[in-house]
Protein backbone atom coordinates (compact mmCIF):
# COMPACT_ATOMS: atom_id res chain seq x y z
CA UNK A 1 0.00 0.00 0.00
CA UNK A 2 2.84 2.38 0.88
CA UNK A 3 4.57 1.65 -2.42
CA UNK A 4 1.37 2.39 -4.36
CA UNK A 5 0.96 5.71 -2.57
CA UNK A 6 4.51 6.70 -3.49
CA UNK A 7 3.74 6.04 -7.15
CA UNK A 8 0.66 8.27 -7.07
CA UNK A 9 1.67 11.89 -7.78
CA UNK A 10 0.50 14.78 -5.62
CA UNK A 11 -1.74 16.38 -8.23
CA UNK A 12 -3.75 19.56 -8.00
CA UNK A 13 -7.47 19.08 -8.59
CA UNK A 14 -8.25 19.27 -12.31
CA UNK A 15 -4.61 19.23 -13.46
CA UNK A 16 -4.33 15.62 -14.69
CA UNK A 17 -4.46 15.26 -18.52
CA UNK A 18 -7.27 12.96 -19.67
CA UNK A 19 -6.87 10.99 -22.90
CA UNK A 20 -10.11 10.14 -24.72
CA UNK A 21 -10.68 9.09 -28.33
CA UNK A 22 -12.52 10.31 -30.31
CA UNK A 23 -12.91 13.91 -29.14
CA UNK A 24 -16.19 14.39 -31.03
CA UNK A 25 -19.21 12.14 -31.58
CA UNK A 26 -21.35 12.45 -34.71
CA UNK A 27 -24.70 10.68 -34.90
CA UNK A 28 -26.58 10.45 -38.22
CA UNK A 29 -30.35 10.09 -38.19
CA UNK A 30 -30.44 8.08 -41.42
CA UNK A 31 -27.71 5.64 -40.31
CA UNK A 32 -28.87 3.25 -37.60
CA UNK A 33 -25.32 2.00 -37.01
CA UNK A 34 -24.14 5.50 -36.04
CA UNK A 35 -26.65 5.72 -33.18
CA UNK A 36 -24.16 3.67 -31.13
CA UNK A 37 -20.76 5.25 -30.52
CA UNK A 38 -17.76 4.14 -28.46
CA UNK A 39 -15.51 6.40 -26.40
CA UNK A 40 -12.14 4.94 -25.43
CA UNK A 41 -10.58 6.23 -22.22
CA UNK A 42 -6.83 5.62 -21.92
CA UNK A 43 -4.86 5.45 -18.66
CA UNK A 44 -1.11 5.80 -19.42
CA UNK A 45 -0.27 6.36 -15.75
CA UNK A 46 1.27 4.03 -13.17
CA UNK A 47 -1.81 4.16 -10.94
CA UNK A 48 -5.44 3.15 -11.40
CA UNK A 49 -8.13 5.71 -12.16
CA UNK A 50 -11.85 5.77 -11.58
CA UNK A 51 -14.06 7.69 -13.99
CA UNK A 52 -17.52 9.21 -14.22
CA UNK A 53 -19.41 10.34 -17.32
CA UNK A 54 -21.70 13.40 -17.17
CA UNK A 55 -23.84 14.84 -19.95
CA UNK A 56 -25.63 18.11 -20.67
CA UNK A 57 -28.63 16.19 -22.06
CA UNK A 58 -28.87 12.87 -20.17
CA UNK A 59 -32.42 12.18 -21.40
CA UNK A 60 -31.20 11.91 -25.01
CA UNK A 61 -28.46 9.35 -24.41
CA UNK A 62 -27.90 5.99 -22.77
CA UNK A 63 -24.40 5.50 -21.38
CA UNK A 64 -23.29 1.95 -20.63
CA UNK A 65 -21.11 1.88 -17.50
CA UNK A 66 -21.16 5.64 -16.83
CA UNK A 67 -18.87 5.00 -13.85
CA UNK A 68 -16.00 2.58 -13.50
CA UNK A 69 -12.25 2.14 -13.17
CA UNK A 70 -9.27 1.88 -15.51
CA UNK A 71 -6.23 -0.15 -14.56
CA UNK A 72 -2.74 1.35 -14.96
CA UNK A 73 -1.56 1.50 -18.59
CA UNK A 74 -4.87 0.12 -19.85
CA UNK A 75 -7.94 1.46 -21.59
CA UNK A 76 -11.69 1.01 -21.34
CA UNK A 77 -14.50 1.43 -23.88
CA UNK A 78 -17.59 3.46 -22.95
CA UNK A 79 -20.65 2.77 -25.14
CA UNK A 80 -22.96 5.73 -25.80
CA UNK A 81 -26.31 5.31 -27.56
CA UNK A 82 -28.49 8.12 -28.92
CA UNK A 83 -32.08 7.26 -27.97
CA UNK A 84 -33.96 10.38 -29.05
CA UNK A 85 -33.32 10.76 -32.78
CA UNK A 86 -35.71 13.53 -33.86
CA UNK A 87 -35.51 16.40 -36.31
CA UNK A 88 -35.75 18.98 -33.52
CA UNK A 89 -32.37 17.81 -32.24
CA UNK A 90 -30.53 18.21 -35.57
CA UNK A 91 -27.44 20.37 -35.21
CA UNK A 92 -27.72 20.73 -31.42
CA UNK A 93 -24.35 20.34 -29.70
CA UNK A 94 -24.43 18.29 -26.50
CA UNK A 95 -21.41 17.71 -24.29
CA UNK A 96 -20.11 14.72 -22.39
CA UNK A 97 -17.67 15.33 -19.55
CA UNK A 98 -15.36 12.57 -18.39
CA UNK A 99 -14.05 13.13 -14.88
CA UNK A 100 -11.23 10.98 -13.54
CA UNK A 101 -9.86 10.63 -10.03
CA UNK A 102 -7.48 8.41 -8.11
CA UNK A 103 -9.31 5.46 -6.56
CA UNK A 104 -8.63 6.48 -2.97
CA UNK A 105 -9.75 10.09 -3.51
CA UNK A 106 -13.04 11.81 -4.30
CA UNK A 107 -11.78 14.98 -5.94
CA UNK A 108 -11.61 15.06 -9.74
CA UNK A 109 -7.96 15.05 -10.79
CA UNK A 110 -8.81 15.70 -14.44
CA UNK A 111 -11.64 16.18 -16.89
CA UNK A 112 -12.22 16.07 -20.63
CA UNK A 113 -15.18 17.27 -22.67
CA UNK A 114 -16.42 15.51 -25.81
CA UNK A 115 -18.86 17.14 -28.24
CA UNK A 116 -21.87 15.16 -29.52
CA UNK A 117 -23.99 16.26 -32.49
CA UNK A 118 -26.96 14.69 -34.26
CA UNK A 119 -27.04 15.31 -38.02
CA UNK A 120 -29.80 14.35 -40.46
CA UNK A 121 -27.44 12.60 -42.85
CA UNK A 122 -23.80 11.87 -43.51
CA UNK A 123 -24.17 13.62 -46.87
CA UNK A 124 -23.06 17.30 -47.13
CA UNK A 125 -25.73 19.71 -45.88
CA UNK A 126 -27.33 22.35 -48.04
CA UNK A 127 -26.27 25.99 -47.42
CA UNK A 128 -29.84 26.94 -46.51
CA UNK A 129 -29.78 24.81 -43.35
CA UNK A 130 -26.73 26.51 -41.84
CA UNK A 131 -28.44 29.58 -40.27
CA UNK A 132 -30.88 27.42 -38.28
CA UNK A 133 -28.05 25.12 -37.17
CA UNK A 134 -25.93 28.07 -36.01
CA UNK A 135 -28.89 29.49 -34.06
CA UNK A 136 -29.43 26.17 -32.28
CA UNK A 137 -25.76 25.93 -31.43
CA UNK A 138 -25.73 29.42 -29.95
CA UNK A 139 -28.77 28.63 -27.79
CA UNK A 140 -27.15 25.39 -26.62
CA UNK A 141 -23.94 27.16 -25.66
CA UNK A 142 -25.86 29.75 -23.63
CA UNK A 143 -27.80 27.10 -21.72
CA UNK A 144 -25.04 24.53 -21.19
CA UNK A 145 -23.87 25.91 -17.84
CA UNK A 146 -27.23 25.00 -16.28
CA UNK A 147 -26.88 21.27 -16.88
CA UNK A 148 -23.69 20.50 -14.96
CA UNK A 149 -23.95 20.61 -11.17
CA UNK A 150 -22.03 23.51 -9.60
CA UNK A 151 -19.77 23.88 -12.65
CA UNK A 152 -19.76 25.86 -15.85
CA UNK A 153 -17.88 25.30 -19.04
CA UNK A 154 -15.08 27.67 -19.97
CA UNK A 155 -14.93 28.28 -23.68
CA UNK A 156 -11.45 28.40 -25.13
CA UNK A 157 -10.74 31.28 -27.47
CA UNK A 158 -8.88 30.41 -30.62
CA UNK A 159 -6.47 32.81 -32.24
CA UNK A 160 -7.33 33.75 -35.77
CA UNK A 161 -3.75 34.31 -36.83
CA UNK A 162 -2.12 31.27 -38.33
CA UNK A 163 -2.97 27.60 -37.97
CA UNK A 164 -1.21 24.36 -37.09
CA UNK A 165 1.80 23.38 -39.15
CA UNK A 166 1.61 20.66 -41.77
CA UNK A 167 3.93 18.45 -39.72
CA UNK A 168 1.63 18.73 -36.69
CA UNK A 169 -1.41 17.76 -38.77
CA UNK A 170 0.39 14.82 -40.40
CA UNK A 171 1.64 13.54 -37.04
CA UNK A 172 -1.88 13.79 -35.64
CA UNK A 173 -3.26 11.78 -38.58
CA UNK A 174 -0.62 9.12 -38.02
CA UNK A 175 -1.60 8.84 -34.34
CA UNK A 176 -5.30 8.59 -35.25
CA UNK A 177 -4.51 5.87 -37.80
CA UNK A 178 -2.52 3.97 -35.16
CA UNK A 179 -5.46 4.08 -32.74
CA UNK A 180 -7.81 2.74 -35.43
CA UNK A 181 -5.60 -0.28 -36.20
CA UNK A 182 -6.50 -3.61 -34.55
CA UNK A 183 -5.03 -4.42 -31.15
CA UNK A 184 -2.44 -7.16 -30.92
CA UNK A 185 -4.18 -10.47 -30.25
CA UNK A 186 -7.41 -9.80 -32.14
CA UNK A 187 -8.30 -12.80 -34.28
CA UNK A 188 -11.18 -11.58 -36.44
CA UNK A 189 -9.49 -8.93 -38.55
CA UNK A 190 -8.67 -8.52 -42.25
CA UNK A 191 -5.71 -6.30 -41.42
CA UNK A 192 -2.29 -8.03 -41.68
CA UNK A 193 -0.81 -9.21 -38.38
CA UNK A 194 2.24 -6.95 -38.68
CA UNK A 195 -0.09 -3.93 -38.51
CA UNK A 196 -1.63 -5.06 -35.20
CA UNK A 197 -0.42 -2.78 -32.40
CA UNK A 198 0.02 -3.52 -28.72
CA UNK A 199 -1.93 -1.66 -26.04
CA UNK A 200 1.21 0.18 -24.93
CA UNK A 201 1.84 1.49 -28.46
CA UNK A 202 -1.74 2.71 -28.67
CA UNK A 203 -1.37 4.44 -25.31
CA UNK A 204 1.70 6.25 -26.63
CA UNK A 205 -0.21 7.26 -29.76
CA UNK A 206 -3.10 8.54 -27.62
CA UNK A 207 -0.69 10.50 -25.43
CA UNK A 208 0.98 12.13 -28.47
CA UNK A 209 -2.42 12.86 -30.01
CA UNK A 210 -3.52 14.57 -26.80
CA UNK A 211 -0.43 16.78 -26.81
CA UNK A 212 -0.95 17.65 -30.48
CA UNK A 213 -4.58 18.51 -29.77
CA UNK A 214 -3.52 21.00 -27.09
CA UNK A 215 -0.97 22.51 -29.49
CA UNK A 216 -3.56 22.87 -32.25
CA UNK A 217 -6.11 24.47 -29.89
CA UNK A 218 -3.56 27.07 -28.83
CA UNK A 219 -2.65 28.07 -32.39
Amino acid sequence: MQQQQLRTPDLVEGSLPVFVFPTELLFYADEQASHKQVLTLYNPYEFALKFKVLCTAPSKYAVVDATGAVKPQCCVDIVIRHRDVRACHYGVIDKFRLQVSEQSQRKALGKKEVMATLLPSAAPESPGSRPQEEERRMKEQLAESVFFEQTSFQSESRSGSGGPSLLTVLLGLVCMAALMLPTLGEQESTVPVYLHLSVNKKLVAAYVLGLLTMVILRT
